[in-house]
């Protein structure tokens, strides 16, 4: 009984997805379902990449990487807030929470990193499109996912572990559906302000650096495909740059948001809105915008739906 209530003690409450929505069991149904979706979706992206050999390049690697992160990140959040909701045990222990927010935090900044190299790649394509199996060679490109990996680990750690060293004197209960390092902020009775200023250093690092580096890139881009005389030639390179700018727009604006201004800023309602949006509905838009307008993902589809029809 001691070891119970000392456990429940450390205990997080986490509120779950707006709990005062009237329809909540018809909204944690549909992110269910869109759960689903994204994970399918990943799975099936990853699955042609790695069995079509003509999508054995570092632009598809790199695609593959973004899809592993999408489905490992809405694996995190989303059955773990299906089973608080489903089973009405709201409450996840501190390790529980220190282990979700370092999942969550190492998987969003290795997606930024990612998103970064794919944007150099496609500056390379574009721009040096001679020099790119030079640059762009198996080895570096897999050297540098796994920088990506590393530094996301890295520092996912350090903001992890940090935090959560704060003393907590008042309600345990977290208004949001996950735990997330600037929700737990709000929870401390310390003074957290340099802690503040340090995330919002890491996230000039981390997002507002990589967003000008692949800002400076399509800028380079734009410039190159504008003196292109073909024009299925220039068709063709805005193509492959749409939906990664797209992706891009979709992970950068929100995050931006959250992570660039201070917690005290932020309704419960706006930090579940917009992390609804860009770690679970995002996740699963990702494969569509990759695949829809990409001729070979689409053949490399019917190729593999050929396969299991002949099977």
């Amino acid at each position: 009984m001691v070891g119970g209530n000392e456990s429940s003690i450390t205990d997080f409450i986490l509120a779950g997805l707006f709990p005062e929505f009237w329809h909540s069991t018809v909204l944690n149904s549909t992110i269910i379902f869109i759960y689903i979706v994204a994970f399918l979706g990943n799975i099936l992206l990853i699955l042609l990449i790695w069995t079509d050999t003509r999508l054995h390049t570092p632009m598809y690697i790199l695609l593959s990487q973004l899809s592993l992160i999408d489905l490992t990140l809405t694996s995190t959040i989303v059955p773990k807030m299906a089973s608080n909701f489903f089973t009405g045990e709201r409450t996840i222990s501190r390790i529980g929470c220190g282990t979700q927010s370092f999942f969550f935090l190492m998987l969003g900044m290795s997606e930024c990193l990612i998103l970064t190299l794919m944007a150099y790649d496609r500056y390379i394509a574009v721009c040096l499109p001679l020099r790119y199996p030079t640059i762009m060679s198996p080895r570096f490109c897999l050297t540098m996912v796994a920088a990506c990996w590393i530094g996301g680990s890295i520092s996912s750690f350090i903001h992890t572990v940090y935090p959560m060293q704060f003393h907590i004197c008042g309600s345990r209960e977290i208004h949001h559906f996950f735990c997330e390092v600037p929700v737990l902020i709000k929870l401390s009775c310390e003074d957290t302000s340099v802690y503040q200023l340090v995330v919002v250093v890491t996230s000039i690092v981390l997002l507002i650096v990589p967003f000008s580096l692949i800002t400076a890139s399509y800028t380079l881009i734009f410039l190159t495909v504008l003196n292109i005389n073909s024009v299925i030639g220039r068709k063709k390179a805005l193509a492959t740059c749409s939906s990664h700018l797209t992706v891009v727009s979709l992970f950068f604006g929100p995050n931006i948001f959250i992570y660039m201004s201070f917690t005290s800023s932020h309704s419960p309602e706006q930090d579940q809105a917009l992390s609804l949006f860009s770690n679970i509905l995002t996740p699963m838009l990702n494969p569509f915008i990759y695949s829809l307008r990409n001729k070979e993902v689409v053949a490399a589809l019917w190729k593999l739906t050929g396969r299991c029809v002949v099977s």
